[in-house]
């Protein structure tokens, strides 16, 4: 049990150290959603991972940054991408009381916009929950499902703040939120672990995160 405590050591100062400054940023601070995702997160998220990957003297690799079982993280991210897309929709309609499809007329710029917008995000999330906590709770463990619930509740909780001082959701709503979100982190557990590549979570985050920032 203590040697457990001390390699999941560094996943829980990483947590606590996200989950408190990203929590006072939401709290304080309104910036375009392009400074948050393009050089806040970056800059924030992955500076700490690359902190603790140097302390523990790990690599991409560690990450699930790799070419293997490439094609089995493609299908697998397209076919459950599918249903988290409409998931997406889902989110996207709660967040602005609607389907609104008018950006789809904006034409290219806005459809690259929103797709570059989505990868960025899926890197600086998916690298950190995926690639570093799930799979240092895994290796820890040994128990798949239990790091992918306890990786998903980290996951939860780190984007409530935003349903409070940015979104203002009603409880109802926060709930609802809150269950689609945890929903889509379990999936994304789920393609990681069956193919040991985080690229897989990173496209299906895109197929999630899509359709929230383009169809808005």
């Amino acid at each position: 049990m203590a040697q457990k405590f001390a390699e999941l050591r560094p996943v829980i100062r990483l947590y606590l150290f996200l989950l408190v400054i990203w929590g006072i940023y939401r709290l304080l601070f309104r910036l375009p959603a392009e400074v948050e995702e393009l050089v806040l997160k970056p800059v924030i998220w992955l500076g700490a991972i690359v902190y603790f990957l140097r302390r523990e003297g790990g690599n991409l690799a560690s990450l699930g940054f790799s070419k293997k079982n490439l094609f089995k993280s493609i299908y697998l991210s397209v076919g459950l991408g599918i249903l988290f897309a409409a998931e997406g929709a889902l989110v996207n309609s709660l967040k602005y009381g609607g389907f609104d499809f008018i950006s789809l007329g904006l034409g290219l710029p806005a459809f690259l916009g929103a797709l570059g917008l989505s990868l960025a995000t899926a890197i600086s999330e998916e690298t950190t929950f995926r690639g570093y906590i799930f799979n240092r709770i895994w290796r820890a463990t040994g128990r798949e499902w239990y790091s992918n619930f306890i990786t998903t509740a980290g996951w939860v909780l780190i984007h409530l703040p935003i349903t409070f001082f940015v979104l203002k959701y009603t409880v109802p709503q926060i709930a609802v939120f809150l269950f689609l979100t945890g929903l889509f982190s379990l999936g994304s557990g789920f393609v990681f672990a069956r193919t040991g590549n985080v690229l897989s979570s990173i496209l299906l985050h895109v197929l999630w995160e899509w359709p929230i920032i383009l169809f808005r």
